[in-house]
């Protein structure tokens, strides 16, 4: 009986084992089926990397990393922007702009619409070698805002006031406790046209356009796809398809084999967004939408 026990120890032990870690072998085994890459990735390594552009416009660090990546690795010969987005935050606006514009400088870059490309978003877009937008999209809107509340009549009500100690005239410009006075509009006035210079010098330079005609392509128009077009703000209409074939076209790759983006990834940054526009909501500041 020893004898025989001795035999068939080895497989006891497995079973036993088995029995006594299921669970995490389950898990490991999940682990494994999702992060694996799939046999056609390690024959085809990727070529061609796609970047997302999706939501407000407020925390870009991912992306910029994202950009930068793909412009100092030389396996990737060319990138495609897709763009789903109204706008945002003007300094985050011009970061992406202007990575997109370095990128460009060593590999092409084409940016796709599939859904709203307007203000911050096609500031983003601007120093692409091509902008490519499906016919169903919103373009433009090509102008700088600042807004705030004016809570003054709900804080009399319900009995609340402010107070503060400041210095310097100004200071205290976009708080929400009262209207804002002529002085301090006229001072936001000069943010904003300033900001819209800028912009606008910005649009106009990338795409090749005059300047002395801003009112046609930008005073926050908005555009349907063809008229963007007819007004210089894009370079063609088309599909998903047709702006990876591009891409395809442009990098001169003859195996083309693309990037997947994590799902867990796209996840945490609509949650992201979600709470970067929560805190937009309440504390005003200049945007681009």
């Amino acid at each position: 009986m020893n004898f025989i026990k001795k035999i068939f120890s080895p497989i006891t032990a497995t079973l036993g084992y088995i029995q006594n870690h299921f669970k995490a072998m389950i898990f490991v085994l999940i682990l494994v089926l999702i992060f694996a890459p799939q046999e056609s990735e390690n024959l085809n390594p990727v070529n061609l990397q796609e970047i997302n552009l999706v939501g407000p416009i407020m925390e870009v660090s991912d992306i910029l990393e994202k950009i930068e990546t793909a412009t100092n690795d030389d396996k990737i010969k060319g990138v495609l922007l897709v763009v789903d987005s109204p706008g945002g935050a003007v300094a985050p606006s011009i970061e992406v702009a202007y990575a997109i514009k370095r990128l460009k400088e060593k590999k092409p870059v084409v940016a796709y619409a599939k859904g709203t490309i307007a203000s911050g978003s096609y500031y983003a877009s601007i120093w692409a070698n091509e902008i490519i937008v499906n016919p169903g999209s919103m373009v433009g809107s090509i102008g700088v805002i600042m807004q705030g509340a004016d809570l003054s009549e709900l804080m009399d009500k319900i009995g609340i006031k402010t107070q503060s100690i400041q210095a310097g005239k100004y200071k205290k410009v976009g708080t929400v406790d009262r209207p804002w006075t002529t002085y301090e509009v006229n001072e936001l006035n000069k943010v904003i046209n300033g900001t819209y210079d800028m912009f606008t010098q910005d649009v106009a330079d990338a795409r090749g356009l005059d300047i002395k005609k801003r009112d046609m392509f930008a005073n926050a128009h908005i555009f349907t796809a063809a008229q963007a077009k007819d007004v210089g703000l894009v370079d063609s209409l088309g599909v998903s398809y047709d702006a990876k074939q591009r891409v395809i076209e442009l990098s001169g790759v003859t195996n083309p084999s693309w990037n997947k983006e994590d799902k867990f990834d796209k996840l945490m940054k609509k949650l992201s967004a979600t709470t970067a526009v929560t805190l937009h909501t309440y504390f005003p500041s200049i945007s681009l939408r």
